[in-house]
């Protein structure tokens, strides 16, 4: 019962929404130098931008990711949407995290939860939403080792190291 009162009461809701903000634009910024390394390894340095290009297509569309459409353009909307769904991302697991009380227990079931909920937005991102919406490129051109290390570990795990040591640690040590 203790562990339910220390994360429901010991962490106030202004303290996990903004280490779920400032943890999902870091963990976002983690996740997205990793994507455009991995796609540079992977497809040569001509592709390093092209992980940008695919999300700023979320909002361009295809033409994004044509290498004639400005890279400033498709790379800033890029940019932008990934570091809004980020943030969203992270407050929302914050919250999960903070109102279940139980998963705010240890260091490591914080990060275990914001590790399976970065798996579970790849799998709702890449195989139910960007099919329904017409988003093929996401899917079709996915290397699923590099989705699963890039979602799982890059995003989830440092999202929750980042929520544990922000909002949840100190609230189980006061």
């Amino acid at each position: 019962m203790a562990t339910t009162t220390i994360a429901a009461h010991g962490t106030s809701t202004a303290t996990w929404v903004r280490a779920g903000a400032v943890g999902g634009a870091i963990a976002g910024i983690v996740f997205a130098m990793f994507e455009m390394i991995m796609a540079a390894v992977i497809n040569g340095a001509g592709a390093f931008f092209m992980p940008l290009r695919m999300i700023g297509a979320i909002g361009l569309g295809t033409s994004a990711l044509d290498p004639a459409t400005s890279l400033l353009s498709a790379g800033a909307a890029g940019l932008v949407i990934h570091m809004a769904l980020s943030i969203m991302y992270g407050v929302v697991i914050a919250g999960v995290i903070a109102k279940v009380g139980t998963l705010a227990r240890s260091t490591a079931s914080v990060i275990a939860v914001a590790s399976a909920a970065g798996f579970a937005l790849w799998i709702v991102n890449f195989h139910l939403l960007a099919g329904a919406l017409g988003w093929n490129w996401f899917p079709d051109s996915q290397n699923v080792a590099v989705q699963f290390v890039a979602h799982t570990v890059m995003f989830g795990s440092v999202l929750g190291l980042l929520l544990d040591r922000f909002a949840f640690r100190p609230a189980r040590a006061a």
